[in-house]
């Protein structure tokens, strides 16, 4: 069973940066269309980034033009560049199948200080 493993959050500074990475067995993160998600405190867990195979992307608006999320083929691994970091993104972030979600890994905390 593939799993996935999320890891690079951290409690930072408002204003600050985080690169979180997203890795699992195999290649379905290279062949399938990926997503970032997060759960913050008392609310259900939203998409906020995807990459599509062919490498396009889409972001809510909430996060566009802070976060960049992108693959690396050779490393079989999904990243999420977080830039100008706020306290509304405090969060766990997970990332899974963007079309046909598979278990869920442990995701990774984040924690953003004002």
């Amino acid at each position: 069973q593939v799993q996935l493993v999320e890891s690079g959050g951290d409690l930072v500074r408002a204003g600050e940066s985080l690169r979180l990475s997203c890795a699992a067995s195999g290649s379905i993160l290279i062949t399938s269309a990926v997503g970032w998600y997060r759960q913050a405190p008392g609310k259900q867990r939203a998409l906020v980034a995807t990459i599509a195979p062919g490498g396009s992307t889409s972001y809510v608006d909430a996060v566009k033009g802070r976060f960049t999320i992108s693959r690396d083929n050779v490393r079989k691994t999904v990243y999420l560049q977080m830039n100008s970091l706020n306290p509304e993104d405090t969060a766990v972030y997970y990332c899974n199948l963007s079309n046909r979600p598979i278990s869920w890994g442990q995701g990774t905390q984040v924690t953003v200080s004002s």
